[in-house]
């Protein structure tokens, strides 16, 4: 797997969670947005954010 350049991951970095409009986290290994306000991951694929709550997984609390 091959890491992603620093501009796309800033990119990233710089979206916020469509329910709550807090930070998120990105996670690399899993390619996820996590939203700890939320309790959601949004998944990165192909490097495009899916940002759809529908498609968010739940975190384990």
């Amino acid at each position: 797997m091959t890491d992603q350049p620093a501009q796309d991951r800033r990119m990233l970095e710089a979206l916020v969670c469509p329910l709550t409009q807090t930070r998120l986290r990105y996670d690399a290994e899993r390619q996820e947005l996590i939203s700890e306000a939320a309790g959601l991951a949004f998944p990165v694929r192909d490097g495009i954010p899916i940002m759809l709550v529908d498609e968010a997984r739940k975190l384990e609390k």
